[in-house]
């Protein structure tokens, strides 16, 4: 156990942390997931990390780091990516985007075809799928909804579509009532997005630096938000170009509040409130795709 001293106040640490494991840690996961972290993230790195140690009996950073990079940890890869990914969600986060979007898919040839490309624990992909009722008037809207994570953990999450209450305590009686079921007995403080919504969605596992992506076809509306914000221009550049040929000449790019595309590509245009479309750059780029395919 090392004990640090910070000022008049001593931090023990269970682990050595160096700044070289830091940097060893800030190369191996941008190097997986494109996730570029700040010095300002040491403590969180440490943090996350160091519930991985325990879980698997290391004894010390560096070897903990030496068996992922050596190849004797592979199944720990995958623990490794899922610590250090950050899931802040909520239900209509970002609320002003759904207006949006039940408004756009009025006007798209059926089925809609979305994909949500950050899920986290499923907040965001069930609130497109109740917008897309509200839109259409139904329980089951003619649309098909893709919704991806590099987590596993809040995948599973997301699937099983059970939270507590205080998930939904922002949301409208009417809604809560119309799309969750409230649990009873052992189940009670809990609540479970009703099967209709759950039948809308399919969730896939999926890195944004993977060279295959397990997601075809083109996109009516595609929603990657607060996202991009953990990867440096060059990363962003290279997903985006990516993003364009998936969508529909129509076809929308939600991003979060704090990102701008337009400083990373020229194929998107802005079309307000964080909300992009095709420009002439993205238009030409799928002109060509379609050609020589």
């Amino acid at each position: 156990m090392k004990t640090v001293a910070s000022g008049k106040s001593e931090t023990v640490k269970e682990f050595e942390f160096t700044a070289r494991d830091f940097e060893r840690v800030r190369s191996l996961i941008y190097r997986r997931a494109g996730i570029s972290l700040a010095d300002s993230k040491q403590e969180m790195v440490y943090s996350r990390l160091a519930r991985r140690l325990r879980a698997t009996g290391g004894v010390s950073f560096t070897k903990y780091l030496d068996d992922l990079e050596q190849g004797r940890s592979n199944d720990e890869w995958e623990s490794f990516t899922n610590a250090l990914t950050t899931n802040l969600t909520s239900f209509f986060r970002e609320a002003h985007h759904f207006p949006i979007l039940a408004e756009h898919v009025k006007k798209c040839q059926e089925p809609v075809t979305v994909w949500c490309s950050a899920s986290s624990t499923g907040e965001e992909p069930y609130s497109i799928a109740m917008t897309l009722c509200e839109a259409y008037g139904t329980m089951t809207p003619p649309a098909q909804i893709v919704a991806t994570d590099i987590d596993t953990n809040v995948l599973n999450t997301a699937a099983n579509g059970v939270y507590t209450m205080d998930r939904i305590d922002k949301m409208s009686p009417e809604r809560v009532r119309k799309f969750f079921l409230k649990g009873k007995g052992e189940q009670e403080g809990l609540v479970r997005v009703r099967p209709e919504l759950r039948k809308m969605i399919t969730f896939k596992q999926l890195n944004l630096l993977a060279d295959k992506w397990p997601v075809t076809g083109q996109f009516d509306i595609i929603f990657c938000r607060n996202v991009m914000i953990y990867f440096d221009k060059p990363t962003q550049s290279q997903i985006l170009a990516r993003f364009v040929p998936m969508m529909k000449p129509n076809g929308l790019l939600f991003a979060g509040h704090s990102e701008n595309f337009l400083y990373v590509s020229d194929a998107l245009k802005l079309r307000g409130k964080t909300v992009y479309e095709l420009g002439h750059g993205g238009s030409s780029a799928i002109s060509k795709m379609r050609a020589t395919s």
